[in-house]
């Protein structure tokens, strides 16, 4: 089953176009990737499926239906959960408040198991429950704002450029939760700049350049493609 689909996007800031014909596909319990370089449109890209930004052409459908016309509050309620680029959590609201806030849309009773499972993939958190968001080191942040997405209980995660500006050992910690969190039937869309460690992690990957899908495969054939190799991977 697709899960995310799309098709033909065209995005402009202002009068300059960031986005041109952007096609691309997430399947249920799929784990996708867009490498690219800074400015490539990876960001604006994420946005505008999140709804965030508004789209000169092009559509967006989530299990079939468009997802157009759905504002970005109402696509958390369909499932859809987005974690921004600099983990951007609510600093002057403690670790255990932040995460309750990621179930704002949720009516249901099983809130506070579900928080315990979130706990149990971050068990640093369940430590920091009490202690403000804004003084935790920049990983715990990051930590923080895939756990408050998890508690919307998301059939889709977007993840935008989740390793800028963190030690190595938490960066592979949470490819390793991503790994998981796809394994328990989570499609992922992951934004990101690490090119080598998200094709190692995901099933197909999209190389964007300059707003426009320059490659798209399997992310093992991805990274034998010299094009990659060369300026993403080192070689």
């Amino acid at each position: 089953m697709t899960m995310l689909s799309v098709n033909e996007l065209t995005v402009y800031y202002g009068k300059i176009q960031a986005l041109e014909n952007v096609s691309l596909t997430v399947g249920e319990g799929e784990l996708v990737t867009v490498i690219g370089s800074n400015g490539a449109g990876k960001t604006t890209l994420v946005k505008s499926i999140m709804g965030l930004l508004p789209i000169k052409a092009g559509n967006i459908t989530f299990k079939g239906k468009t997802f157009c016309d759905v504002k970005p509050w109402e696509r958390v309620a369909h499932k859809v959960a987005y974690v921004p680029e600099g983990a951007r959590v609510f600093p002057d609201l403690t670790v255990k408040e932040n995460m309750k806030m990621g179930a704002f849309t949720r009516r249901d009773d099983k809130i506070e198991a579900d928080l315990e499972y979130v706990y149990s993939l971050f068990p640093r958190l369940q430590e920091r429950s009490r202690q403000v968001a804004g003084t935790l080191s920049g990983g715990e942040q990051q930590m923080l704002a895939i756990a408050r997405c998890l508690m919307s209980r998301p059939q889709l995660l977007l993840i935008d450029e989740m390793s800028i500006g963190l030690m190595p050992v938490l960066i592979t910690r949470l490819f390793e939760l991503i790994k998981d969190l796809v394994a328990r039937k989570i499609s992922i869309l992951l934004i990101e700049q690490n090119a080598k460690m998200a094709l190692e992690v995901s099933d197909r990957g999209y190389l964007l350049e300059n707003g426009r899908i320059l490659l798209s495969g399997m992310s093992t054939d991805l990274m034998q493609d010299s094009r990659v190799i060369s300026a993403y991977l080192g070689g």
